[in-house]
């Protein structure tokens, strides 16, 4: 990924299209930041989610990772900081 995809994305929610006027943060929402790997600074929206389900960490899709389209990047959330969430690897 170059650095203009980069700029691109960071700060942009994940699950936001891309041409979506609003693509940051909303108000009343809880955000982890995503970091490293294919989806690196991108917000992911933990609103209502359980401690279990946070703890348990995310298989997000993207098209992005080692595997391409239909492939998944694997975040977990850091330990002592779970407002960041560190990449794990991808998978198919």
């Amino acid at each position: 990924m170059d650095s203009d995809d980069e700029q691109l994305l960071r700060g942009r929610v994940y699950g936001h299209d891309a041409d979506d006027p609003h693509p940051g943060p909303r108000p009343g929402r809880t955000y982890a930041e995503l970091v490293g790997g294919p989806l690196d600074g991108l917000l992911f929206d933990i609103t209502g989610w359980t401690q279990d389900g946070i703890d348990t960490g995310v298989s997000l899709q993207t098209e992005l990772g080692q595997f391409g389209p239909g492939g998944r990047a694997l975040y977990d959330p850091r330990p002592g900081d779970p407002a960041r969430w560190d990449w794990s690897g991808d998978s198919p």
